[in-house]
């Protein structure tokens, strides 16, 4: 059976052990289970009689990994019907992780739901001793998620935007971004530089991003979401224009260089009928 399932990947059966209630919305499941994940990648969550979906890992210690959904649909609108000691699937990890360099000066901007992964990535990199600006653009103060717990990190200046200016600055995360980039060219050759841009959330912000980083020579790392079946490249679900990239397998996580090459990157995406849906 053990060999069966590693070589067609089923599902594994694991129970909820905890369950932590972020906002109206958004609650965090927790597995007590060694997954072996690195920031950025994701697993298959299958619910019987359901559905499965990919989401994003937002912490894994080496013993628990957690999984923060928020409930927009009928599969994630199922999961937060579970309760503590209900059992899942999941399949994986899978994907392309966040890569960086120890000691560096890194800016984390987070999207909404972003704000979880780049949680988990922030963890990893200051207990390698960088230095971390970590953004985070929510609607209103009642979408902020993992605020608390960014706060308590070592080597990280939090900055929150709100659409409607509830909590930080009122507007888009990008404003910050650009006051950053900013800051780090009047200070150049010292600790201020900017080595790499971190992105996880909406793909217009993304792009806008991209953009932002592109003119201004300053690297970048994007999550860039697809619909991801499989989760090991075989479906072909998850390719992008027109370079054929499996999102599953060659990204998630994408350098801008290669995001840049993407032409759907900003402008549409595919369902599972491979429609084409504009942002």
């Amino acid at each position: 059976m053990q060999d069966f399932r590693k070589k067609y990947d089923m599902p594994r059966a694991i129970p909820i052990k905890k369950i932590i209630v972020e906002t109206l919305q958004v609650k965090t499941f927790v597995f007590k289970h060694v997954l072996g994940s690195l920031p950025g990648q994701f697993v298959n969550l299958w619910i019987p009689r359901v559905d499965e979906k990919p989401m994003s890992i937002a912490y894994d210690n080496g013993k628990e990994f957690w999984l923060t959904i928020f409930a927009v649909g009928n599969f994630s609108g199922a999961m937060h019907t579970l309760k503590v000691g209900d059992y899942v699937g999941i399949r994986g990890p899978y994907g392309k992780p966040f890569a960086f360099n120890k000691g560096k000066r890194l800016v984390m901007m987070a999207g909404g739901y972003g704000a979880a992964p780049l949680y988990n990535l922030t963890m990893k990199a200051v207990e390698q001793g960088c230095k971390v600006d970590f953004v985070i653009g929510a609607r209103s103060k009642a979408h902020l998620l993992y605020i608390e717990r960014i706060k308590k990190l070592k080597n990280v200046q939090l900055h929150i935007a709100t659409d409607d200016g509830s909590a930080g600055i009122k507007g888009y995360n990008t404003v910050i971004l650009e006051d950053l980039m900013a800051k780090a060219k009047l200070k150049k050759g010292v600790s201020q530089k900017i080595d790499c841009v971190y992105a996880c959330g909406p793909e217009l912000m993304m792009k806008k991003i991209s953009d932002m980083c592109y003119a201004n020579s300053i690297n970048a790392q994007l999550s860039i979401e697809r619909y991801m079946k499989c989760g090991f490249g075989v479906c072909g679900q998850c390719c992008v224009d027109p370079t054929g990239e499996r999102m599953c397998m060659e990204g998630p996580v994408v350098d801008n260089v290669r995001a840049r090459k993407i032409s759907e990157f900003g402008k549409y995406h595919r369902d599972k009928t491979g429609k084409m849906h504009q942002f």
